[in-house]
């Protein structure tokens, strides 16, 4: 394989994995939660118009909104893998399970606190 090709097989992989990425995120839209999560987002996103928020409050907002997300599609995933290996009840998968879903509350919890540090001394 000659240069030219490898650089077009790099790019093909690239493509490739953009395109699995964009599938993730359509996928995502389906879920419950996720929908609840990008509400809540677009609402607060909202706010930070309406109460002029600064650059580095954007930030902050910003990414909290997007790791608040993240780890709710990394639930789903850890979800819908446990699900794949087994049917029947097994305690473990109930705790991996219980896990990926206490890691979303926490996160949700620190992003109320982050909003409420943002927002309240704007009041």
């Amino acid at each position: 394989m000659d240069l030219k090709d490898k650089r077009s097989f790099h790019i093909k992989r690239l493509f490739s994995s953009f395109r699995f990425a964009g599938n993730g995120l359509k996928l995502a839209l389906s879920e419950p939660n996720m929908r609840v999560h990008i509400a809540a987002g677009i609402l607060i996103s909202a706010a930070g118009f309406i109460f002029e928020l600064t650059r580095t409050e954007w930030c902050v907002l910003l990414l909290t909104i997007a790791g608040v997300m993240s780890l709710e599609m990394v639930n789903t995933a850890i979800e819908k893998t446990v699900d794949l290996v087994t049917e029947e009840y097994r305690p473990l998968a109930k705790m991996a399970k219980d896990l990926a879903a206490g890691a979303v509350l926490l996160f949700a919890i620190a992003a109320v606190i982050i909003g409420c540090l943002l927002f309240i001394p704007k009041l």
